[in-house]
C-alpha cells in the first residue's frame, strides 16, 4: 500500500531544497552528498530518500522551483495597463526581490543546468524563455525600430545585470533592490548618462 502524505510534506520539502541549494552552492554539484544535505537538513538520510531519490533529483526540484517562482513573478508584475517603461521596470524589480534570499538557489541553477539530463534540461529552458520573453516583448514596446537580431542580445545584457547582483549586492547596504532596479532599468534603456549623481 503507497504511503500517504504528511500534512507538513510540502513545508519539509522546501526546507529540504532550501539545505540542499545551500550545500549544492558551497560544495559544488560532484563533491556535495546526500549524507552532507541530510545533516544540513536535520533529517535522516532515509527520509531524505523518501522525499529524493537522488542528488539529481534535487538539484533539478531546486532549479525547476526556483525558476517557477520566478516565472510566477515575473507574470503577477506585468500590468499591460502601463507604458512600457513602468512596465520594463516592474519586471526587474520582481525579479529582484525574488532573488533575495534565493542566491544558493541561483548558484545551483547556474552550475546544476547543465548536468541535468537533456529532457529536464528542456523543462527548465522552457521556464526560462518565458521569463525572457516577457522581456524582449517590453523591450520591444520600448525601442520599435531596433533591428530584430539585436533583441535577444539586449534582452539577455539586461538579464547579465540582474543575474550577477549577487555576487556583489547585500541587503542592508547603501542601496536597496528597489533602487537597484531603477539604475538597472535606466542603464539598459539610457546608457550610463540615464543614471542619476
Amino acid at each position: 500500500m503507497a504511503r500517504t502524505r504528511a500534512a507538513d510534506f510540502e513545508d519539509k520539502q522546501r526546507a529540504i531544497l532550501s539545505s540542499a541549494a545551500a550545500v549544492l552552492a558551497e560544495q559544488g554539484m560532484d563533491k556535495a552528498s546526500m549524507a552532507q544535505i541530510a545533516g544540513q537538513a536535520g533529517v535522516s538520510k532515509a527520509l531524505l530518500y523518501h522525499y529524493y531519490p537522488g542528488k539529481d533529483a534535487l538539484i533539478f526540484d531546486i532549479i525547476r522551483t526556483h525558476l517557477s517562482e520566478l516565472d510566477a513573478a515575473v507574470e503577477a508584475a506585468h500590468d499591460p495597463a502601463l507604458p512600457p517603461r513602468e512596465r520594463l521596470r516592474a519586471l526587474v524589480g520582481a525579479v529582484l526581490e525574488c532573488y533575495r534570499d534565493a542566491d544558493n538557489y541561483h548558484k545551483v541553477q547556474l552550475n546544476g543546468t547543465p548536468t541535468l539530463p537533456a529532457d529536464q534540461r528542456h523543462e527548465i529552458h522552457a521556464i526560462e524563455r518565458r521569463v525572457v520573453g516577457r522581456f524582449s516583448a517590453v523591450l520591444r514596446d520600448l525601442r520599435p525600430g531596433l533591428a530584430a537580431p539585436l533583441l535577444m542580445p539586449v534582452t539577455m545584457s539586461l538579464f547579465g545585470m540582474m543575474n550577477w547582483v549577487y555576487m556583489w549586492f547585500r541587503d542592508g547596504g547603501p542601496l536597496t533592490r528597489e533602487a537597484y532596479a531603477d539604475i538597472a532599468t535606466a542603464l539598459i534603456l539610457d546608457g550610463i548618462g540615464g543614471v542619476g549623481g
